[in-house]
């Protein structure tokens, strides 16, 4: 059984920083691209940064410049720094990663965690 758990998360000010992590803990024997989504009120879930295991990003294009992605791969752990929030980036933002357990590749989806961005 393979588990994302994600941390971070919470109510700051605009122009405030937050810090998301995501530990992904089990039966893994690799972890491919890890990533970060988001989702609104009333709005569709949308990719807003994306490792490959080797490193490579890329980014939403209202979060680049603002945003970075990272991964430790010793700890089967990514991050999400979050500068110079605004209040369009309220959401419920998600961790995913795909995952091989020794059986398959599995894409997995963690729990999800607050942000407001509110004065």
């Amino acid at each position: 059984q393979v588990q994302l758990v994600e941390s971070g998360g919470g109510l700051v000010q605009p122009g405030g920083s937050l810090r998301l992590s995501c530990a992904a803990s089990g039966s893994i024997f690799s972890i491919n691209a890890m990533g970060w989504y988001r989702q609104a009120p009333g709005k569709e879930r949308e990719l807003v940064a994306a490792i490959t295991s080797s490193g490579s990003t890329n980014y939403a294009d209202s979060v680049k410049g603002r945003f970075t992605i990272s991964r430790d791969n010793a700890k089967n752990t990514v991050y999400l720094q979050m500068n110079s929030l605004k209040p369009e980036d309220t959401a419920v933002y998600y961790c995913n990663a795909d995952i091989f357990d020794y059986l398959l590749l599995r894409h997995y989806w963690g729990q999800g965690t607050q942000v407001t961005v509110s004065s």
